[in-house]
């Protein structure tokens, strides 16, 4: 196995805890358009997919431009109140940096709001690359976000894991030529183990963050 050197991190449901703010900004756009609410399953189904992809499918009457920019008002609105940081990943970011990992993040999440999140809690100094929608043609689960990060790190797929919630994520990594790494704490795929997901299975399946270690072939 070639020697890991580079990790990448999905944002949303990975690092972040985004998934109140992002459940509740799809409520407020469906009590706006369509005067009803959604259920929960069918909005978390829908987590790591590009949001103009979704919101196309969910209100095709509805101009694109006016369906997004009423959820993305709803988020520039609450976003920084309603986020937080899953446990132990600043913790384990810091340790991948003081050992020499090169560390990126690959995200659907438009760059404003990505930035403010990793300033909140003063996380931005350790990425070495941030790959948002604003710097790919394609995005998940198309390989062009993380072989854009691998290029910034300056590392092959062969040398680089990548740590997800969705099959997004996990598509995205096999893809490209990435290890692949599911959270647990994932609401999109809650529970699932490798043979739930079958061929769309990840590479490791991590509970805590510190997990990650074992993987990287480190004892922790």
């Amino acid at each position: 196995m070639q020697q890991i050197n580079a990790v990448l991190f999905d944002f949303d449901g990975t690092l972040m805890d985004t998934n109140d703010v992002i459940l509740m900004s799809w409520q407020h756009t469906f009590r706006t358009l369509a005067n009803r609410e959604e259920k929960e399953d069918v909005l978390t189904a829908t987590f790591g997919e590009p949001l103009e992809t979704t919101m196309d499918r969910f209100f095709p009457h509805i101009p694109l431009e006016e369906s997004i920019e009423i959820y993305r008002q709803f988020q520039r609105d609450n976003f920084n109140g309603l986020i937080t940081l899953f446990p132990g990943m600043k913790e384990l970011i810091i340790a991948l940096k003081e050992r020499g990992y090169k560390i990126g993040l690959v995200t659907s999440r438009l760059k404003q709001t990505s930035m403010e999140g990793l300033e909140k809690y003063g996380l931005t100094k350790y990425f070495d690359a941030i790959v948002t929608p604003e710097d790919t043609t394609k995005h998940k689960p198309d390989p062009e976000p993380v072989h854009i990060a691998l290029r910034k790190l300056g590392a092959r797929p062969d040398q680089a894991v990548m740590l997800g919630d969705t099959l997004f994520d996990i598509m995205c990594a096999k893809n490209a030529g990435v290890r692949s790494v599911l959270v647990a704490w994932s609401l999109a795929l809650a529970g699932k183990t490798k043979a739930d997901l079958g061929k769309d299975a990840p590479d490791y399946i991590i509970h805590k963050p510190e997990e990650l270690f074992a993987i990287l072939g480190e004892a922790e």
